[in-house]
C-alpha cells in the first residue's frame, strides 16, 4: 500500500503536540557515521523501541499501538523480508540507551523509537559510534542531527507550508503573537524563520503569559499593533487546549477579525471539532495532512486490531513502509543516511514525507480555511516533492 514516493496531559502531549519545553542537544557524532549496509537478500534485522514496561497504563496503550502498527506495515511490503524485534524502554532514557545497544548487539541494522525527545536523545548518542540511524517517533527537532532522524511533524514544517501560502496569497505582512512558554518560543523561532524564507515580511512578535490575565492584558496591545495597518496576518502558537479560544473571543472584541486580518495557526485546530465553531476563528488558516491515506490507516488498523490506533501509531507504520520501500531497491546503502534521504521521499499514513540531512522531516500538508464551522481545503496537499527517487 506504502512505498518509496517517486516523483508522483498524556501520551501524546508528552511526544510534543505542543512541543517538547525540554530543549536538548542533539547527537552529533563524527562524519563517519553513515549507516548500517544490509544483505538485501535476507530479512533485514529492524529494532522497535516502545515505551512498554513502564506501568503508565497510556505508555503501555501507545507501546502496544507502535508494535501493531509496524506489523501492520510489515504485512503490507510484499515480499520484502524485515525481522522486527521489539524491545520496551520504559519511559527511561537510561533503559532506552541499553536497549539500543541491546538490540544491536543482536544485529538490528537500523533502530525505529522510541517516543519520547529524552529517550530518543540518549538513544542516538549510545549507537552513534556504531554506525547505527535511529528513526524516532518524536517531533522535537532539537534532538535531531547526526544518527538521529524525527519522524513526528515539526513546527517548522507546519510554519514553512502557511507562511509560504501566506506570501504566495498577499499576506506578506506577518505579526507572531506567541505563548511565554518554551514551546511557544520554539514556535515563534519557526514562523519567523519560515516568514523569511518565504519573501514576507516579519511586522514584529507579540506575546503573552501563559494565563487568562496574561492573554487579557496582552489583547489590547496587539489590537492596536494591528490597527496601526501594516499588518496583514497573525501567526498564533496558541493550541486549542490553551489561549486559543480566548484570543479567538478577545480579538475580535478590540476589532481585529480573521475575515480582515487573517489568523493562521501553528497547531491544530479541528481538535477538538468543536473549536471549528468558534465564531472568531472563521476565516482562519490552518495545517493538516491528506485526510485520505489516514482514514485508510485506521480503517485497516480497526479491522485487523479490532481498536483505534493511537493518534501517533501512524509514525512507526511510517517508518517501516520506508525501510521497507528503501531494502526493496536492492541496494547494500540502503538504510545510509544517503538512503534514507532521497530527495523523491517516501508515502505514509498522513500522505508524503522525506527526511532531510539534517535530521528533521518534510511533510506535505494541506492548507484549510474554516468557513461556518467546517474546514475547507484552499489548497491541498503536494502529491510529490520531485526528485529522483529509487
Amino acid at each position: 500500500m506504502f512505498a518509496i514516493l517517486r516523483n508522483a496531559r498524556n501520551p501524546l502531549l508528552r511526544i510534543g503536540v505542543v512541543l517538547s519545553a525540554l530543549l536538548l542537544a542533539a547527537c552529533q557524532p563524527g562524519g563517519g557515521n553513515t549507516g548500517q549496509r544490509i544483505d538485501t537478500s535476507a530479512a533485514v534485522p529492524v529494532a522497535l523501541l516502545v515505551p512498554g514496561g513502564s506501568g503508565q497504563p497510556g505508555d503501555e496503550t501507545l507501546a502496544l499501538s507502535l508494535q501493531q502498527a509496524a506489523q501492520l506495515a510489515i504485512a503490507d511490503l510484499q515480499g520484502v523480508k524485515i525481522d522486527l524485534r521489539v524491545y520496551n524502554t520504559g519511559a527511561s532514557p537510561a533503559l532506552a540507551a541499553q536497549m539500543a545497544n541491546k538490540a544491536v548487539d543482536e544485529g538490528a541494522k537500523i533502530i525505529l523509537g522510541p517516543v519520547f525527545a529524552e529517550s530518543a536523545n540518549s538513544v542516538g548518542l549510545a549507537v552513534a559510534n556504531r554506525n547505527v540511524n535511529v528513526l524516532s517517533f518524536s517531533n522535537n527537532a532539537d534532538i535531531a542531527g547526526g544518527n538521529v532522524f524525527v519522524l513526528g511533524q515539526t513546527f517548522q514544517n507546519t510554519a514553512n507550508r502557511l507562511a509560504s501560502y501566506a506570501a504566495s496569497h498577499g499576506k506578506r505582512r506577518i505579526l507572531i503573537v506567541n505563548d511565554q512558554t518554551p514551546a511557544g518560543e520554539v514556535g515563534a523561532r519557526a514562523i519567523q524563520n519560515a516568514i523569511s524564507r518565504s519573501g514576507a515580511t516579519f511586522a514584529g512578535k507579540a506575546s503573552y503569559s501563559f494565563s487568562q490575565q496574561g492573554v487579557a492584558s496582552a489583547v489590547p496591545g496587539i489590537a492596536s499593533r494591528v490597527k496601526a495597518g501594516d499588518v496583514d496576518a497573525l501567526f498564533l502558537t496558541a493550541d486549542t487546549a490553551g489561549a486559543l479560544p480566548m484570543l479567538a473571543q478577545l480579538l475580535p472584541d478590540q476589532g481585529v477579525s480573521a475575515q480582515q486580518t487573517t489568523f493562521i495557526g501553528l497547531t491544530r485546530w479541528d481538535i477538538p471539532n468543536a473549536t471549528l465553531s468558534i465564531p472568531g476563528l472563521q476565516g482562519g488558516w490552518f495545517a493538516m495532512p491528506d485526510p485520505g491515506p489516514n482514514l485508510q490507516f485506521q480503517s485497516r488498523y480497526q479491522a485487523t486490531y479490532g481498536s483505534a490506533p493511537h493518534p501517533i501509531a501512524g509514525l512507526a507504520y511510517d517508518g517501516v513502509a520506508a525501510i521497507g520501500a528503501l531494502v526493496r531497491s536492492g541496494r547494500p546503502d540502503a538504510l545510509t543516511r544517503s538512503g534514507l534521504t532521497q530527495g523523491a521521499g517516501f508515502v505514509g499514513v498522513n500522505g508524503i514525507f522525506r527526511l532531510l540531512p539534517d535530521g528533521t522531516n518534510e511533510r506535505a500538508l494541506s492548507v484549510v480555511e474554516i468557513r461556518n464551522g467546517q474546514t475547507v481545503v484552499i489548497e491541498g496537499a503536494p502529491r510529490s516533492f520531485g526528485g529522483a527517487g529509487l
